[in-house]
């Protein structure tokens, strides 16, 4: 079966398991992920991510910086991954094809909880970060 498809039932399977959970308890997960009071603690756990000691006792974990909006940006705020526990994990079991299926569940994950993620570009595809920038997800407009 080729990855692609093998990716698609992934992400629908873990797009229904996400549904599953009841819609507001989704949301307020989402608004406590967008809350200042996480957006703090985000702050300060990137700081730590990249300190070296953190770095030599959890050498598999994520390295992230916080990322506050610019003039012009339009989200609330990001986080630019520059190591990924994920990667590190496939490439050491010598699989990483399968890494743009997991990265592909990030959209569902946020969009049921009410959060917008946009990404453009991932480690597992080449680049030297992911740029995740989050923003609250926009209720759908009324039908008139």
């Amino acid at each position: 079966m080729p990855l692609s498809v093998i990716g698609e039932i992934e992400r629908e399977t873990y797009k229904a398991q996400l549904l599953g959970e009841p819609e507001a308890e989704r949301l307020a997960s989402g608004r406590q992920f967008m809350s200042p009071e996480n957006q703090a603690l985000l702050r300060e756990q990137a700081i730590e991510s990249a300190a070296e000691s953190h770095q030599k006792e959890f050498p598999e974990d994520f390295v992230y910086d916080f990322v506050e909006p610019g003039p012009g940006d339009e989200f609330e705020f990001g986080i630019n991954y520059r190591a990924c526990g994920f990667c590190k994990f496939a490439a050491r079991h010598g699989d990483k094809e399968i890494l743009p299926n997991i990265c592909g569940l990030d959209f569902d994950a946020y969009a049921t909880r009410g959060i917008r993620l946009e990404r453009t570009q991932t480690l597992a595809g080449g680049a030297s970060y992911c740029n995740f920038r989050f923003s609250p997800l926009s209720p759908p407009s009324p039908c008139r």
